[in-house]
């Protein structure tokens, strides 16, 4: 039973990650051959390679042993992160300088680069998509059926009945769109605008920080007011949604997680949320492995949630990542020359460090919530 529990859990882990990282390097591929940019390598994990072939084009595409990630390595790039080897771009001839990455206008750079993230951005808004063409949307009112005593709603003053029409100015259209808004804002005042009796009324209500344990067993935290909705019939609507409709969908539900994603880091900054809740490679294994126990569709649901993600993260500006890289091309762009060899050599190693020191932090999270180091820890005590 256990052995079979891995299986499910290391399979969806490697088909979510395999295919959001494919479709990343895709992106900074395609561009790359458009841009007349020679291409070495396309490769889907990192090490020693385990298999792979040679394209027409003379590209290497090969798997490696390590399925954590992949990289697009370019003519003229020295490693993986697209780091220039200044000893090889010097001695090239005429023709290989027209093919190679570094040697490219500055613009055709910057679109190598960004295609990458913009690729994931696009993959999750089509999943969306086809999920919401799938399944149409189904929405409830945000109609409020109980109160639950002692609650922060209780205390603002909501009532049986009352439908929630606006939080801060911004439209609520359903009971989900109230839960998402709330959950981020614990310990924050938010303006509530409800209908009650054919009136309207401004209700202010401080979420407080509720801690749970999700159906996989997670701990998670959030923002909780105290609200059960109702389950009138008339209050559900089931939309049937169209290809035009499920786009836009989809772009409304990417744009949420990349809003919602600065929402909690700016809130951890400020200290309003704890660094727990940040995961790295075991999380998301073990979230892969639970959703696909639930269905497909939420293990598809899951990667396009991932690739959003990552394609959010690679445009932060840290060097090694793409969006380090956009900002000293976007330098050279505006300064016209390029940024100081010694400076990106500093810069890149900055950019390993603090990689580095994020992806053990967020290990040690991820063994502390699966309970991994009090194992280890009851094994010497």
């Amino acid at each position: 039973m256990i052995s079979g529990d891995i299986l499910i859990y290391v399979s969806a882990f490697l088909f979510v990650l395999t295919v959001v990282v494919f479709f990343h390097e895709l992106g900074h591929f395609l561009v790359a051959r458009y841009c007349g940019v020679r291409v070495e390598t396309f490769a889907i994990g990192f090490g020693r390679e385990l298999f792979g072939w040679n394209d027409s084009h003379g590209t290497r595409w090969k798997i490696g042993w390590l399925p954590l990630g992949g990289y697009v390595k370019f003519w003229g790039d020295e490693s993986a992160a697209s780091t220039p080897d200044n000893t090889q771009l010097e001695q090239m001839t005429a023709s290989e300088r027209s093919v190679s990455f570094h040697h490219k206008p500055v613009s055709n750079r910057i679109a190598v680069v960004a295609a990458g993230p913009i690729a994931n951005f696009i993959l999750g808004i089509l999943i969306f998509a086809a999920l919401f063409m799938t399944f149409g949307r189904t929405t409830i009112l945000a109609r409020v059926d109980q109160v639950q005593p002692g609650s922060a709603a209780e205390q603002a003053g909501f009532m049986p009945g009352d439908v929630v029409l606006a939080i801060d100015g911004d439209r609520i259209e359903s009971f989900t769109d109230l839960q998402r808004r709330v959950m981020l804002s614990a310990g924050e005042s938010l303006d509530v605008l409800v209908e009650r009796e054919d009136q309207q009324l401004n209700l202010l209500v401080v979420p407080r920080v509720d801690e749970f344990t999700d159906a996989f067993g997670n701990v998670q935290r959030r923002g909780l007011i105290g609200l059960v909705r109702a389950n009138n019939p008339e209050d559900q609507v089931v939309e049937v949604v169209g290809p035009l409709r499920a786009l836009s969908l989809g772009v409304q539900e990417t744009w949420f997680i990349v809003d919602q994603t600065f929402v909690y880091l700016g809130r951890m900054i400020m200290g309003k949320e704890s660094t727990e809740q940040l995961g790295g490679p075991l999380r998301i294994a073990q979230m892969s492995g639970q959703v696909a126990q639930v269905s497909i569709s939420a293990l598809i649901h899951l990667m396009a949630v991932l690739s959003v993600s990552i394609g959010l993260l690679n445009l932060f500006p840290v060097p090694m990542l793409d969006g380090g890289h956009l900002v000293f091309y976007s330098i050279e762009a505006v300064w016209r020359r390029p940024v100081n060899a010694r400076v990106l050599d500093f810069s890149y190693r900055i950019g390993f460090a603090a990689i580095t020191t994020l992806i053990l932090f967020v290990t040690w999270n991820d063994l502390v919530n699966l309970r991994v180091v009090d194992f280890l820890a009851s094994l010497f005590s």
